[in-house]
């Protein structure tokens, strides 16, 4: 049982629909097709303006409403219980016991009430004429920097994140400026351009310019190195706080830290605030995202779905052997094209000796369309046939050029060929690669697309992102592919194969895992209460959008088991704060009843 927790963003409106980029075709004959761009960047719509209907035009502007003080004394502030050691720019020592006393201080912390942080938070370029016009034309004091809240921003000098990781600590080079003659100043984050409720990448510089500030080091950075970064920052408040300081009220003074002893010895004391240990190593006792969802899994013997590798987003701890050793990488990209299978083979031969790269089309890029039964394989067919091929060998046989018989004819030597790991992989480890996942998985288990959908999901844990073009191009390939599968007959006909209802109505997504008993969806998935039941979802929580369901289906499932949110948009503007309460309450609720999701093929 789980729960599914949705927000309806509102249908883009445009006065004439987009141009259709190109597709990728079954038809091999033509390989001019040109690259279609990258179909994944997200589509922001602002929703409804945040005024009534029927209200004039330009209501008159509301009168300025006072923020409340910021708070006057925590653990860091004022700093003068610590001391000194640089007087201009001013940066203070911290002990350990300090550091984690502001963790825990600053997560436990009343939040302010959105009215005074937003749409600040939302990235008010000046130049930004959309972004202002949608947020600020009727109350200009809403660009103003808000003064009710003093956070905690924490920074790892020499920015190596992989290893010795305070919680939630950044590198400076995330905050800070690079450019020359900006040795001492925060980045300018907020967009120039464009219009978005959702700029989630600046949030991480917005909030440290209200923060006070805590440096570290680990045994590789210099105690010199770390007192330089400091010094940065410390120069960086000053020159911003001048900047946006406005006549009528100056803004809060925010100060830097530094932690006075290496990571190493902090990690010993209190590892209940390590996220990653000077090893490179997770701690239990946080959850890792990062491990939990972004890691490559084994979906069939010897075939792994995961990101693109890299040690920068999650780190290969130190001695760890259980982690595989790949021999063929396919990656699956927008801009690639189909392989030949000369280079299939090619590259199943080199893999014997050293790794080797392929690409494939993306989810998205290749289009249905009738294919002949005699011929050629399509390329998604062939490419699942190739695949199993080198991660299963079967038995083969090789010349054994020094023993000729006695009729000078060569003989010939069993070889039994070495499997290969093959890792399929994108940059986010689902998003570009679930088309190519989900064909080879129908293939290698040998089932219908439907159940591969579930089972990918809920067995293997794998979240992906297909669209409606790719279960018509599964749907219409699964004749073929199950024919031609090695995988046990279990009395499945290819062609006479029953799909659910729920299969019809989903665009190629389901909804996200987010905990092992939540998910995150968009109204077509709570619309589909067939898919949510094989899913094991059992109770549904909608804000903004109420659910189209029957009579039936809302009986079935009960009033208990759904909550609907009213009179709030996804648009930047209306307040879910006041909401919070009931949602944790039903999510609560739910979680308790069971832990993780069922699954349900029939």
């Amino acid at each position: 049982m789980a729960s599914l927790a949705f927000h309806q963003q509102p249908p883009r409106q445009t006065p004439t629909p987009p141009p259709q980029a190109p597709s990728l075709s079954l038809d091999t004959s033509d390989l001019k097709n040109g690259a279609i761009p990258n179909k994944h960047l997200p589509y922001c719509s602002p929703g409804s303006a945040p005024y009534l209907q029927n209200a004039p035009a330009t209501p008159p502007a509301s009168p300025p409403t006072p923020q409340p003080e910021i708070r006057t004394s925590w653990v860091l502030h004022p700093p003068d219980a610590h001391p000194k050691v640089s007087a201009s720019p001013p940066v203070f020592a911290i002990q350990p016991t300090t550091l984690v006393a502001a963790v825990r201080q600053s997560a436990s912390q009343e939040l302010p009430e959105p009215r005074y942080v937003f749409p600040w938070l939302h990235g008010l370029h000046p130049e930004n004429q959309i972004q202002l016009a949608f947020f600020t034309a009727r109350k200009k004091t809403l660009r103003n920097v808000p003064r009710c809240f003093r956070g905690l921003t924490i920074i790892k000098a020499g920015g190596n994140l992989t290893r010795s990781k305070v919680t939630g600590a950044l590198a400076p080079e995330e905050i800070l400026s690079s450019e020359a003659g900006h040795g001492g100043a925060f980045l300018d984050v907020d967009p120039k351009e464009g219009f978005s409720v959702r700029n989630f990448q600046i949030q991480a510089t917005k909030m440290a310019v209200v923060s006070d500030i805590i440096v570290y080091r680990d045994n590789d950075v210099s105690e010199k190195e770390l007192h330089k970064v400091a010094k940065r920052l410390s120069k960086a408040q000053d020159t911003w706080r001048v900047k946006n300081s406005s006549g009528e009220q100056e803004l809060p003074r925010f100060h830097v830290f530094i932690l006075s002893c290496p990571f190493q010895k902090f990690e010993y004391e209190h590892p209940e605030v390590v996220a990653i240990d000077s090893k490179g190593q997770s701690k239990g006792e946080l959850l890792d995202f990062c491990t939990y969802y972004r890691g490559a899994a084994e979906a069939t013997q010897n075939v792994w779905l995961g990101p693109t590798p890299d040690s920068s987003i999650c780190p290969v701890p130190d001695g760890a052997d259980d982690e595989p050793t790949f021999d063929i990488f396919i990656e699956a990209s927008d801009l690639a094209q189909s392989p030949e299978l000369r280079d299939l083979d090619a590259v199943g031969g080199l893999s014997l000796e050293a790794p080797q790269r392929l690409e494939f089309p993306s989810s998205g890029s290749i289009m249905p369309q009738k294919w002949p039964k005699a011929g050629p394989l399509d390329p998604v067919t062939q490419m699942c046939q190739w695949i199993h091929s080198v991660a299963n060998p079967s038995v083969t046989c090789n010349v054994d050029e020094e023993e000729p018989d006695q009729d000078g004819d060569i003989p010939m030597k069993t070889l039994h060929s070495r499997p290969r790991k093959v890792l399929i992989h994108c940059t986010d480890g689902y998003t570009e690669s679930s088309l190519l996942a989900l064909a080879y998985f129908m293939y290698a288990e040998r089932v219908p697309v439907h159940e591969a959908w579930l089972r990918l999901h809920c067995e293997k844990k794998r979240n992906f992102f297909a669209y409606s073009s790719d279960v018509a191009l599964l749907s219409s390939l699964q004749a073929r592919i199950l024919e031609l599968s090695p995988g046990p007959n279990n009395g499945i006909s290819g062609t006479l194969q029953e799909e659910p209802a729920w299969l019809s109505r989903i665009d190629g997504s389901l909804p996200s895992r987010i905990l092992p008993y939540m998910y995150l969806g968009n109204l077509g998935h709570a619309n589909n209460p067939q898919l949510l039941r094989a899913m094991g979802i059992k109770q549904v929580l909608s804000v903004g959008e109420p659910i189209s369901w029957t009579k039936g289906q809302k009986e079935s499932w009960g009033a208990k088991n759904v909550l609907f949110i009213d009179r709030v948009q996804d648009n930047g503007v209306d307040c879910l704060t006041k909401d919070f309460e009931r949602c944790l309450e039903f999510i609560s609720e739910c979680s308790s009843t069971i832990w993780t999701p069922r699954l349900d093929l029939t």
